[in-house]
Order: C-alpha cells, then structure tokens, then sequence
C-alpha cells in the first residue's frame, strides 16, 4: 500500500479534462484524503494541451509533486509532454482510440483502454472521462461505490438516467482495466483514510468567502485570469446578503465604483490581475489621498502586458508596493495557503477601514486556482472593526464650518464620517487638501498632510506578519517565500533536515510596510539565506536587502518559466550551497 499519490489527467481543452479531475478529486476527499490539484491551461477557450495533476496523501499536502504514478491520456501529445514525470513503476492508461505510442525512454507500463468506444456503446462517447475514471480505479483497487454521490450531484438535474449511465461508463472502465491489470492489481491501492470530513476549494472561493465573512457586501469588477472566479463567486452569493456585484466596461470603472462605495459606508472589493491592476493604479492613489478605504485582490500571473496569462508568476511586487505615482500609504498583504487566504481577506476589510487607505490582498495563480483540502473554517474568529468611522450625531461644526475629515492626529488617523451625517460636510478632492478637504498647495500644509498620511502604517497590527518555522537559534540556512511557494519550501525543509542541514523557513504574509522586526533576527542567526520566488529579478530578496540588510547572505532562487516550484528543485538548489 502507499499513503501517497500523484495521479495526473491530460487532453485537449474543451475535452472534459477538467471534469475528469474533479469527479476524481472530490470522491476522494469524501472519503478523508488530502488533496491538491493544479491544472495546466491554455489561454484560450477550446483546443491546446490542458492537465490537471492531483496529489492525494493520507496527510497534509499543499503542493504539486515530483513525480507522477499515474498518467491518463485523452492524445499522444498529452503522453509525449507528461510521460517523463512518471517513475519506473508508473502506469500510462490511454485512450485505445489513438493508438498511444510508448516512449522508449520509460519504464512506466501502458495500457490502451477504448475509452471513446466503451463510452459510445453507453449512449454518447462525452462519458469516455467517467470510464477513464473507473479504469483509474482499477488501478488504485478503490471501490467505484464511492463515486455514486458525486456523480448524483454532478449529473443529477439532468436526469437519473443520465446519472446511471455515468456510473455505468465508471464500471465500464473499471471492468476493462482489472481484466488487464493481471497481478497488478494492488500496486497502488492508497492506505485507508481518516474519513473526516474536509472543504476542498481553490483560493479564489476562499478569497470571496473571506470577502464575505469580512462584511463586504459590493463588489465591481472586470473578468480575468486568473481573478474572474471571486466575481463569479460573489455574483452567486452576495445578492442573498443584500449585497450586489457589477461588472463593469473596464477595470477603471471597477476600481472606482469600489471607492465610491466604500465612501458611502459600504464595505466593498474590486480584484484583478496584473494588467487590471497596472490601470487601476491612478484610482488607487486617490483612494490614498483621500484616505478612503479600499480593498483590491491582485491574482499575480506571467507578465509583462497580456504574458502568460495562465501560467504561474509572483512578479507584482513591487509594482504593488511603488506603482502608483506619487507616495501613498498602502497596505500589501499575501496568503501562503487557502485558509490563511480566507481569513487574511476579511482582515482586509478591517485594516482598510482602521487605516483608511487601500489594501492589497496579494496573490498568485497557483493559490488562486490550486485546488486543496481545507481545514472547515473557524468563523468566529471573523471580527468587524471599523476604525475611527463616526456614528450617530456629530456635534456642531464651529462657525458653521466644515467638517475636519483631514484633522491632523497624532496616530495619523482622521475622523471619518459617511455621506449625509449632520455636521460632517466636507470636501473630497483628488488634489492637495487641508483638514476639511479643502484645495490647498501651502508647503507647511502639504508636509502635515503629507506626514499625517504616512504615520498611520507606522504601527501596523497584523496578527502574523511571517510564518515562521524556526526549530533553531542559529541556522545553517534560511528559506524565505511568500504566497504558494510555502508548500513546496516545507517539503524541500524536510528533506534538507534528513540531509544534516540546519533549516529555518520564513513565509513572508505581511509585504507592505514590510515586517522587518520580525523577520530580522531569523536573518541575523542564519549562516546562508535562500529565497524562492516565481520571477526573474528577485523582487522579494530586494526588498529583504533594502529592509534587512545582510546581502551578503542572500542568494536567489527564481523561476519564471510559468510553472509552480516542485519540491526536488529547491531542495536541490539549497543543498548545492553547503
């Protein structure tokens, strides 16, 4: 038996290969499994090789794995660009209808099941995914019984006899595969799970749940990718709050309307991808000077102009930090998993409206479309704080005068008020201003404003700035990342502790002001420092170098090629340093 699984399934897009992944992939977290899926896309709606790899482990997993033990092909090119994954006890099940060709260079077995065929027999040869998934089966010698369920919510408005002949196309496949499987049956049949009970969602739901659970009850936007799934989400569930979402012309609409709302007391989000967010940013600066809260969701992909747009890239950063012109406060704060994305964004909402400026919920591809076992959520730990929003009567403004909504405090925090309140008129411009929003270009007054705006992100309350795995005082070596790497940098710790190196692992979640006390003296007791990072010019270690110092130590570890760090990789990289 085996506690571990890689299994990955691969056609041309618009075939049901994500379908097949799901199917798979929920049954098997029914049953108490641990499981992550990335999928493989192309940037277009129909054609191009698509996959979806999934790993199932009777313990927590939250990244991709090296290898493969199982490859189910729909076409030769799937075989051809995935077989190399597969170790030498790996099995290919291909569609017998284009004759799969074997490579030579592997020792993985293949079997040929007509899953085109066997499905037609059955009625429509759209099933052949579902005989593909009872072949799998045979394989894993996993009872097809637990596939009933999902099948009957997957297919049951269409009929019951549309969910039977699903199942059937299952047993269809599994019959056919266990007559050819022979003496090996039992290669990989995964050891029993615990059988509780576990969400299983992508970071962009548990982004919108968080938004939610946050109290934001408006949303605009513009579609995506690979952000276009918290839009979607909230379109299904804000109106049952009383809440609405708009999509918009463009994402200069979305971000603006997410300002106006946010002024007139709602709490409310915008969210995009790099180019979305490349014209947002004139609109994020006026949320900065007019101190209005605002949150924005940034699904980092590859860059620059329209990239790579379904591909894997963490190249936003400082663009998130430095991209609007002039000097605003902001926030920039970026999850390393799902759960930590769904209670981060509802802080969002918090930090915007004590602070009064914008706040970036910073993310990437693979945390915004990896699909993962969660945790069930703990929504009690949600808090509402709104800062120093005013209530009820305010008292009367001397000499009929007009509200200090830009009073200079000693916390750099004004007094906010929302539209209509007696007593709480004020001007709101994009331009200069003096405490009651009035136009000003003093110099004495553009310095207190000025200062005023930036002492309130002096103290940031952040309840964990950087995770933090730090086992030892003095550290051969320091692994630093930030959002979706985390996964992949805690298998390579393992790894490297069985190899007799000394690892500490700093998950940076707080980018922007950046955590510095708290990541410092992990920096100073460690002898060499790593960071890992999806770009080409190490935008996390230069922001370390400018914030931490010790440059000396810092060595880079980038990848830019569109696809997610594999365990082996850092790993390997870090062990070439000792």
């Amino acid at each position: 038996m085996i506690n571990q699984l890689s299994w990955k399934v691969g056609g041309q897009q618009g075939e049901g290969i994500e379908s097949t992944g799901e199917i798979f992939s929920i049954a098997l977290n029914r049953l108490g499994y641990y499981l992550y899926g990335y999928r493989h896309f192309s940037s277009r709606i129909k054609g191009g090789h698509t996959n979806n790899k999934i790993r199932v482990s009777t313990s927590q997993v939250r990244s991709i794995s090296d290898d493969l033990d199982i490859l189910v092909a729909f076409d030769q090119e799937t075989i051809d660009l995935n077989y190399k994954e597969l170790h030498d006890k790996g099995v290919i099940i291909a569609d017998a209808k284009f004759s799969p060709i074997k490579p030579e260079d592997t020792e993985a077995k293949m079997y040929a099941v007509p899953f085109t065929d066997l499905a037609a027999e059955l009625g429509t040869s759209l099933m052949k995914n579902m005989v593909a998934v009872g072949a799998t089966c045979a394989v894993l010698n996993l009872d097809i019984s637990v596939f009933e369920v999902v099948v009957q919510e997957i297919f049951g408005r269409k009929g019951q006899q549309v969910v039977d002949k699903n199942m059937e196309a299952v047993k269809a496949g599994f019959d056919f595969m266990k007559e050819n499987l022979g003496d090996t049956a039992e290669l990989m049949e995964l050891e029993k799970a615990d059988g509780k009970q576990r969400l299983f969602m992508i970071g962009n739901d548990a982004i919108a749940l968080g938004a939610l659970a946050g109290g934001c009850r408006f949303m605009a936007a513009y579609p995506i990718t690979p952000a276009s799934e918290i839009m979607e989400y909230l379109i299904a569930k804000l109106p049952q709050l009383g809440g609405a979402v708009i999509q918009t012309e463009d994402e200069i609409a979305a971000v603006t309307m997410a300002i106006g709302a946010n002024y007139g007391g709602v709490r409310a989000l915008t969210a995009s991808s790099g180019p979305g967010l490349s014209l947002k940013m004139e609109a994020i600066g006026l949320s900065g000077i007019t101190e209005t809260p605002l949150v924005i969701v940034d699904t980092q992909r590859g860059g620059p102009s329209t990239g790579m747009p379904t591909k894997q890239e963490q190249s936003d950063l400082m663009a998130m930090i430095y991209g609007t012109h002039g000097e605003i406060p902001k926030i920039v704060i970026a999850p390393s998993t799902v759960q930590e994305a769904f209670y981060d964004t509802a802080e969002a909402f918090n930090l915007a409206e004590e602070y009064q400026c914008p706040v970036i919920v910073l993310s990437d591809l693979q945390l915004s479309l990896g699909k993962q076992t969660v945790e069930p959520l703990e929504f009690d730990q949600i808090e509402i704080r709104r800062g120093k929003l005013l209530t009820g009567e305010l008292p009367e403004v001397e000499n009929k005068g007009y509200f200090k909504r830009y009073e200079v405090t000693e916390d750099g925090i004004s007094p906010r008020v929302i539209p209509g309140m007696k007593n709480g008129i004020h001007h709101v411009t994009g331009v200069e201003h003096d405490e009651t929003g009035k136009p000003s270009e003093s110099a004495a007054n553009r310095n207190a404003q000025m200062d005023k705006r930036f002492r309130k992100i002096e103290n940031i309350t952040f309840k964990t700035p950087v995770y933090k795995y730090a086992p030892h005082a003095e550290a051969d070596l320091l692994i630093v990342g930030f959002n979706s790497t985390r996964g992949a940098i805690e298998e390579a710790v393992v790894r490297l502790e069985k190899d007799g190196i000394k690892v500490n692992h700093a998950q940076v979640r707080l980018i922007h002001p950046f955590p510095t006390e708290e990541l410092l003296p992990l920096v100073k007791s460690a002898k060499k420092i790593v960071v890992v990072e999806n770009n080409a010019t190490g935008q996390l270690a230069n922001i370390m170098k400018m914030n931490v110092g010790h440059a000396e130590k810092i060595h880079n570890q980038l990848k830019y090629d569109g696809n997610p760090f594999l365990p082996h990789e850092i790993h390997t990289n870090c062990k070439e340093l000792f």
